[in-house]
């Protein structure tokens, strides 16, 4: 999973770096409204509510804003009724995308991916046309400046997850969606903190490009994920080990 890893690495660094600080809140206070809807607002019985909470304290989200989405989602505040879509499509050079958003317009949103994808030397594909290639799996990530792979590896397998590995200051943690709860309880009781803890689709399979298509690729991904209707972007693709987010290609 190391070119997993190298991604995990770039977001990392982009979101410690991020301005867009509300942006992001707008879009997991979505997520855990919804969850609350679907699955109620008691976070210990609803593990897609606790999910999204992980998600919000990991970017220090004040609770007073997670109580009010888990009211909006329950229905005890007023809120907007979000529906979930998942779009399939494909990036420069023919990496796998998928989509996740959550909107209160379905019109708008699916004309804003078609143009984002089109604009940005991507195009939509049909329902399945590369989900077949994802599984979703917990992911959980700490920081190396904090600890070592050798301190997180051990327990980490040993409560069950499937594979750890690093890539410059993250550690990657990977569990199937069923065991991601006791992989990241286990780690919290033995005091780790992670930096990220939630379920993604991640690849089976990764492609790699060079370093030229890489970045134009995930420079689509940056303007999808831009749309405030777009919860989470999936991709196969691999970073070179000698990619530089920073240099112009």
């Amino acid at each position: 999973m190391s070119g997993h890893s190298k991604w995990s690495s770039i977001k990392h660094k982009k979101g410690a770096t991020d301005a867009k600080r509300g942006k992001l809140f707008t879009k997991i206070i979505k997520e855990i409204s919804v969850a609350a809807r679907l699955g109620g607002g008691d976070i210990e019985a609803n593990p897609r509510l606790r999910t999204a909470v992980l998600k919000a304290k990991s970017v220090n989200m004040p609770k007073d804003n997670m109580d009010r989405a888990i009211k909006k989602g329950t229905g005890d505040l007023e809120g907007a009724d979000y529906i979930e879509l998942i779009y399939e499509g494909y990036g420069p050079g023919g990496v796998a995308l998928i989509i996740e958003t959550l909107t209160d317009n379905k019109n708008r949103t699916a004309a804003d991916v078609r143009s984002t994808l089109a604009k940005n030397g991507g195009n939509l594909g049909e329902t399945g046309s590369v989900s077949y290639l994802f599984n979703r799996k917990g992911l959980i990530t700490f920081d190396t400046n904090k600890y070592s792979e050798e301190d997180i590896f051990e327990p980490s397998l040993e409560a069950g997850a499937d594979d750890v590995s690093s890539e410059g200051d993250v550690i990657e943690v990977i569990t199937s969606s069923e065991d991601f709860h006791t992989v990241l309880d286990t780690l919290e009781t033995a005091g780790f903190e992670n930096s990220t803890a939630e379920l993604q689709l991640i690849p089976d399979a990764t492609v790699t490009l060079t370093n030229a298509k890489t970045a134009k690729a995930l420079s689509l991904i940056d303007k999808i994920e831009d749309n405030d209707d777009v919860q989470s972007v999936s991709t196969n693709l691999e970073i070179p080990d000698d990619f530089d987010p920073d240099t112009e290609y």
